[in-house]
Parts: structure tokens; sequence; C-alpha cells
């Protein structure tokens, strides 16, 4: 069903999807890629995880798809976990749901959102992360220019603080600048595979600063006594499995990681036998530990 709940004055737009039976039954808070609306990736991962009997909540964060906030296609990492908070907060009120049994669950980009929320969130009793991106300046410093990067990006802000106009890029682009440049992520977000009426090919050009200098690692350290799964494909340009395995190892246990034999970022997007795959190593998890 269609919902939708209100945080920092910023009206936000889910799905919940509530499994038939007695309940009330564990439920499950969805985050997921960069540009990515409820309707895409999280969307098809709630859909699955909900017919394993979880309740889940899938919706788009504040600045994309039918949720509200200003600029649009603009990355707020701070926003992103107030809007987590808000979503658990709506979730424990619903009469679906136990509060007690409740866990957060990311895929690419909202695999490191995820884990730092639930790190600072004792609501959250559990942690699963797909194909997550891990972001920290100290990965992200080391393969590039950092200061050019940052001086260019601040040149656009400061443009932006005088009255100028907010600046965007495509999100994706076969060739030429885009935010996730070439054919891989064109593959997914350029073709049906991720047909939303609610995505635009675009994004605020200081988004890209958000994604250098956001430090959702640091969650790793914080998680602890709580649990946590990290499922990552061997082979993935765009999330680094090293960055999966860096995080894995910052965790204290309860922790698991699988590895699936994939060698795409964007074949646990929506391909088979990965989502399958990804989906019963995180049923499997979260049933263990978010049993009543």
């Amino acid at each position: 069903m269609r919902v939708e709940f209100a945080v920092d004055g910023v009206v936000l737009v889910g799905e919940l999807r509530v499994p038939d039976g007695p309940g009330p039954r564990p439920a499950l808070v969805f985050t997921g890629p960069f540009t990515g609306v409820r309707d895409q990736v999280t969307g098809l991962y709630a859909g699955r995880l909900a017919a394993e009997g979880f309740v889940t909540l899938a919706f788009d964060h504040r600045n994309w798809g039918e949720s509200g906030g200003e600029p649009r296609c603009h990355e707020d990492p701070q926003g992103k976990l107030h809007d987590l908070r808000a979503a658990v907060s709506f979730l424990r009120a619903r009469p679906e749901v136990d509060a007690g049994r409740i866990g957060a669950v990311g895929i690419c980009l909202g695999g490191g959102y995820a884990l730092k929320f639930a790190a600072f969130d004792p609501r959250v009793k559990a942690f699963a992360g797909i194909a997550g991106a891990y972001n920290n300046p100290y990965a992200m410093r080391s393969g590039m220019d950092y200061q050019g990067a940052l001086g260019s990006f601040t040149e656009v802000l400061e443009a932006q603080d005088q009255g100028g106009p907010v600046a965007y890029l495509p999100a994706v682009a076969e060739e030429g600048e885009a935010a996730m440049p070439g054919e891989e992520p064109y593959a997914y977000y350029g073709t049906e595979r991720s047909a939303s009426p609610h995505w635009d090919n675009r994004v605020t050009r200081a988004s890209v600063r958000e994604l250098i200098t956001m430090d959702n690692m640091m969650g790793a350290d914080f998680l602890s006594p709580r649990p946590a799964l990290i499922v990552h494909g061997v082979v993935d340009r765009f999330c680094s499995p090293e960055g999966a395995e860096e995080a894995y190892k910052r965790l204290d246990e309860p922790k698991r990681i699988v590895w699936l034999d994939a060698k795409r970022h964007v074949d646990l997007y929506d391909r088979e036998p990965y989502v399958t795959q990804a989906v019963e190593a995180t049923a499997g998890f979260l049933r263990e530990h978010l049993q009543g």
C-alpha cells in the first residue's frame, strides 16, 4: 500500500508491504542505490522479502522520486539518515509490526547508509547490506586528486550560494560526463530494466561532493552487538569487494559475509540467480536474528 510520513517538514512517499497471515511481524526498512527510487531496486527486494514473511517499507528519500525536498535529485547524507529514523518510527507505530523486531537493509549506496543508521539507532536490531558501498573519505582520497575535486565542487556551491541556479549533470551516460559514467550503470538505468516514471536521469553536481566526503564505513565500528550480514559479488567495479571485506573485518560478532559469483555490480539489482541468492541469504539471516 502507498504510505506517506513526514520528517523535517518533508513528506516522504513509500510502499508498505504486509504479508498475509497473523501478526505482528518483524519489519524491514530499505535504502538503495545512488539516484534510485522505490520502484526500482529497493522495491524489488522489499517485495521479495515480504514474500519471506517480513513487513517491508521501501520509500523515496527526500529530494528523489515522489517525495518532497529541494533541490531535486540531490544527495543529502544527513537527511537520508533522518529519513531512515522517521521510517522506523513509522513502522513501529503500525499494528502489523512487532516494534522490537526491526532490521535495516541497504543495497549499493544504501548499504553504507543502512550500516551507519543501524549503528546509532538501537531500535534497529539487525543490518544487512547487499552489494554495498561503504564509503569513506580515506578510500576516496587514495584514488583521485582529492583536493582538486573538492575545489571544483566548492566553486559550484559558491555560485549557487551567490544566487546561481542549481548545477546538474546526467546520472548515467554510456559516453561522456555523468555521475555514474560508462556502459554498466547505463545498462540498468538507461534501459527498461530500471523503468520508472519517478526517476530522472540527472543529479546535482554537489551530490558527487557528498559521495566523496561521507563516512558510512564508520558504522562498522559501532554496530555491535547488533548482528550484521554482508552479501557481495566477487567482482564489482562500482562497490568494491575490498570495501565489503573491510566493513566485515571492522564489524564485531555476530556477523556473516556471503560472496556471490556475480561479475557485475548491477547483476545484484535485478538479475537471476543473484537476486534469489541474495534474498535467501538475507531472509535466513534476518529470520535467525529477528526472532520473537
